[in-house]
């Protein structure tokens, strides 16, 4: 049996998801980010779940998402429904998980050309 790595290679993708970071492509981050097949946006002012707000909803709005996945961080945490709505009244889907399920969920759908972003919680410090 023959194998070969298939490297993902058009797109950003995560390599790597730890307690404290996330690797794209070969870049380690270790502050909140969004991350778009096209674009990555670092240092995304966001901490906890807990304090997203509809006013943190523009900023993921700008990678134009059909579906937007949050991380957030080593276990699922729901944030406020104002958030939620957000993107539910302009239509766009949402999905909440841990930021390992929502790396491996976002690498699928780009995979597949899908318009997915995916904003990963990562802990201060």
């Amino acid at each position: 049996m023959d194998l070969s790595l298939d490297r993902p290679e058009g797109y950003l993708f995560v390599r790597r998801v730890a307690p404290h970071s996330v690797t794209v492509v070969d870049r380690e981050l270790k502050t909140s980010f969004i991350l778009s097949p096209e674009r990555a946006i670092e240092d995304w002012p966001v901490s906890s779940a807990a304090h997203l707000d509809e006013g943190h909803v523009e900023s993921v709005l700008e990678l134009k998402p059909e579906l937007v996945l949050l991380g957030t961080g080593t276990r699922q945490q729901f944030p406020s429904a104002s958030f939620m709505a957000g993107f539910l009244r302009r239509g766009i889907g949402i999905e909440v998980m841990d930021n390992a399920a929502a790396a491996r969920t976002y690498d699928l759908l780009a995979s597949e050309g899908r318009r997915v972003v995916a904003a990963f919680i990562l802990p201060a410090g």
